[in-house]
């Protein structure tokens, strides 16, 4: 897999919901619908988009922030395209 890709929903009662996917290719729809799509293999951001508004196309920082949502999906995408990373979550109990 190479591609990361999430999609946000506005359902009829406002709220937002999200969708995730992986993907070793895009197609139009995924262009067409997806808020958020990052490349794995190039290490770049092809589409940040969040209600409509464009978004500052960061790789590190955008990773950085779905880390904490989806640690093992990303770090299996990182490891199938040839990168190692060295990531450990902030926990609660380092602040005892």
């Amino acid at each position: 897999m190479r591609y990361l890709i999430i999609t946000y929903y506005k359902k009829a009662n406002g709220q937002i919901d999200e969708n995730t996917a992986v993907a070793k290719n895009l197609k139009m729809r995924d262009h067409q619908t997806a808020s958020v799509i990052l490349d794995f293999k190039k290490l770049a951001v092809i589409k940040a988009q969040l209600n409509g508004a464009s978004v500052p196309k960061d790789f590190n920082r955008i990773v950085e922030y779905y880390m904490q949502h989806y640690e093992n999906i990303i770090k299996r995408l990182f490891k199938e395209n040839g990168y190692e990373i060295d990531y450990k979550a902030d926990s609660v109990e380092e602040n005892k």
